[in-house]
């Protein structure tokens, strides 16, 4: 009893921690929107820099040395270069389209995993997982709009990509957990890589930056180590399959800092798009979680006979 006390316990925190970290992703798209007319891929640097130093502070406090396994290093490679593109597109989307838009499509991350899973992973998934994959990149559809306008439609494009990045960058992750990488270094790695990236095309077209869009950048790279932070915790108390789902409040969290500070209305086709991808999702992880419970259920009647 204590023990199941306990695992309950573990997973109320890691519901909080993810919805903190939902919560700070959301704040950075809110505060990447805020600091206006700045260049996309300095926007990029910066928010990338900080949170490079961040994880060379972390390394360095936990006494670790930077070594990158020589095995690893191609994995790593293909980590740092979808997710430095996907990160690009999605503050590119952030910038022209609404972010609670520019957030659902990102969140279609998990989705693109699953199919990439197949070729670099070799997995292959669940009838239900492929299903419900489909029917969240018909929800997609909804909120790219393929006939509402160049003006929406190409940020909305750019913004999917977004989510495929994300979605391949997490694959490599997950590969270069299974090998023993250790999560500072590439999270090192990827925010070096990311701005070194920028720089080339930051020096041509440089803004400099006033006070306030100075201000507001820190804080996008603030609430992105709160989200990086919140969303570790949160796996270390409880797995993925048990709490990712509350990742996508992210999605209503950006909505309602639209609203309120931007006067972002989302239009009813986004709204229906943002229910589709949320319910099929929510849907997936119900199952997976029945599915399991089954599965204990059939081991536990094997151990009583």
């Amino acid at each position: 009893m204590a023990d199941n006390k306990n695992r309950i316990d573990n997973k109320t925190k890691g519901i909080i921690c993810i919805l903190i970290a939902a919560f700070g992703f959301s704040l950075m798209t809110f505060f990447v929107r805020l600091s206006g007319d700045v260049p996309t891929m300095e926007k990029a640097f910066f928010r990338n820099a900080f949170a490079a130093v961040v994880s060379f502070i972390l390394l360095k406090r936990k006494g670790e040395k930077f070594h990158i396994k020589h095995e690893n290093r191609k994995d790593l490679f293909f980590r740092c270069l979808f997710g430095t593109s996907g990160l690009i597109a999605n503050f590119y989307a952030i910038d022209k389209i609404g972010i609670a838009d520019a957030n659902m499509l990102n969140k279609l991350s998990p989705f693109f995993a699953i199919l990439l899973s197949i070729p670099i992973l070799n997995e292959k998934p669940k009838k239900v997982d492929v299903l419900t994959t489909v029917v969240a990149f018909l929800g997609a559809l909804l909120i790219v709009r393929p006939g509402s306008g160049l003006s929406n439609t190409f940020p909305a494009l750019i913004g999917l990509y977004g989510g495929f990045g994300a979605g391949i960058a997490y694959v490599f992750v997950r590969r270069l957990g299974s090998k023993g990488e250790k999560t500072p270094v590439i999270v090192l790695c990827f925010s070096l890589f990311s701005s070194a990236v920028c720089i080339p095309f930051i020096i041509p077209v440089f803004v400099p930056l006033t006070p306030k869009q100075l201000m507001f950048l820190i804080l996008a790279g603030l609430a992105a180590t709160m989200g990086q932070f919140g969303i570790t915790s949160a796996y270390k108390f409880a797995p993925a399959k048990e709490i990712s789902v509350f990742d996508y409040t992210q999605v209503v969290f950006a909505a309602l800092l639209g609203v309120s500070f931007l006067h972002e209305v989302p239009v009813l086709l986004s709204i229906a798009g943002y229910a589709i991808i949320i319910g099929v999702a929510v849907f997936r992880w119900r199952y997976n979680l029945y599915l399991d419970r089954k599965d204990n259920n059939v081991e536990n009647s094997l151990k009583i006979q």
